[in-house]
């Protein structure tokens, strides 16, 4: 089968496109023949070395949907022919014709969307989802200001806060303030033109994706016991105490059961996964490109077969 691999860390140009044999399931494991790969900021982090222990070569890609194609000793849960999607984990390879994955991270995909938009939900909106409800317990009638709001994490954060209930405030460019609107935001804020401390106070939750100096802004917006929860950089020791809130660093994890909640929601109309940008598997190259440009709006994926309907 056809992947793309990486045998050193480096540029976009250490990612190859190369054969490989096809992997095989083993006891509560399932095959799945992928049809689309998402993209995700963490891939090109990967590539370029982020996690250095990690083992070389490796498969690249953390996002998959596509068709059950075998199942290994023992698993009931899916079946030959089932349509599916999952977050896999590093290394057992998104950017692939088949991967094998264990059945607990894997979820039937949502009935009333493809292939391509299913492969932009599990790594974004799982991160979207851990970061606001299991993490800081987002309900309804609480505020939220999501950093990146345009972008994978950020424009299923949006949705998902609205969904909720909260009072949703979303950060990005000018260009991107009636698209946030859209999607649910009560409010945009232009961060290129306006520092969001004058305009913001007494926050119950603020979801960091960008880091850096936005991040280190971000403790004095939020309410007494407010939650801070970052999804690229850690916590220094002490601030939690110094600012009198709580905060966390998401490490995201899969999980086939809260795909499945988030599956639900989709088929009910009131989230969509927003894809801008569909490419074929051999320009892996180009979706690292513009996803390490920090421009993109919503999500990049890879188109790695047609779909069969």
């Amino acid at each position: 089968m056809k992947a793309i691999k990486i045998h050193e860390f480096g540029k976009p140009e250490v990612l190859k496109y190369e054969d490989i044999p096809e992997p095989k399931p083993s006891p509560g494991e399932i095959r799945i023949r992928i049809i689309a790969a998402g993209v995700n900021p963490m891939d090109w982090k990967i590539r370029s070395g982020y996690i250095s222990e990690l083992p070389l070569p490796t498969i690249m890609g953390l996002d998959v949907a596509g068709i059950v194609d075998a199942v290994g000793e023992g698993e009931v849960s899916f079946h030959v022919g089932d349509e599916v999607f999952a977050k896999v984990s590093i290394g057992q390879g998104g950017y692939a014709e088949y991967t094998v994955v264990n059945s607990t991270q894997v979820a039937q995909k949502p009935k009333s969307i493809g292939f391509i938009e299913s492969a932009a939900i599990p790594t974004a909106g799982l991160a979207a989802w851990q970061s606001l409800f299991d993490i800081a317990g987002l309900d309804k009638g609480q505020s939220v200001l999501i950093h990146g709001a345009a972008g994978g994490v950020g424009t299923f954060a949006v949705q998902f806060a609205k969904w909720k209930g909260a009072y949703v405030i979303g950060t990005a460019s000018s260009e991107n303030a009636q698209f946030l609107k859209s999607i649910g935001a009560d409010e945009a804020i232009d961060y290129k033109n306006q520092r969001f401390e004058d305009v913001m106070s007494n926050l119950d939750v603020v979801l960091d994706t960008i880091g850096g100096d936005t991040f280190e802004r971000s403790w004095g917006v939020l309410k007494p016991g407010g939650f801070l929860v970052t999804t690229v950089t850690s916590i220094p020791e002490g601030n939690p105490e110094k600012y009198g809130v709580r905060a966390k660093t998401l490490m995201t994890r899969p999980d086939g059961k809260e795909l499945a909640q988030i599956a639900a929601i989709i088929d009910e109309k009131k989230i969509k996964p927003i894809v801008t940008t569909v490419l074929p598997l051999t320009d892996a190259r180009k979706a690292h490109e513009m996803s390490e440009s920090h421009h993109a709006r919503g999500k990049i994926v890879l188109r790695v077969a047609e779909d069969p309907k």
